[in-house]
């Protein structure tokens, strides 16, 4: 299997991002990153990965409700 890696600038379109969130993610160290010599490369699995960890489910509005009850 073959890893498929791609530049910051790469990363950014795939994400429909800037280049500058990009390389923020890489300094805060909140996205995974090779170094390749003096070049950074991202996977797009890691890139995948982040965008599934801020994934936020819809609401139900029976949850809700049951929430609300618990606090009246």
């Amino acid at each position: 299997m073959t890893a498929h890696y791609l530049t910051v600038p790469e990363a950014a379109a795939y994400l429909n991002t800037s280049v500058r969130f990009v390389r923020r993610l890489i300094a805060e160290r909140r996205i995974a990153f090779h170094h390749m010599g003096r070049h950074v490369r991202l996977r797009v699995t890691d890139l995948e990965a982040f965008v599934q960890a801020g994934r936020v489910e819809p609401v139900d509005v029976s949850a809700v409700r049951r929430q609300l009850r618990k606090v009246s």
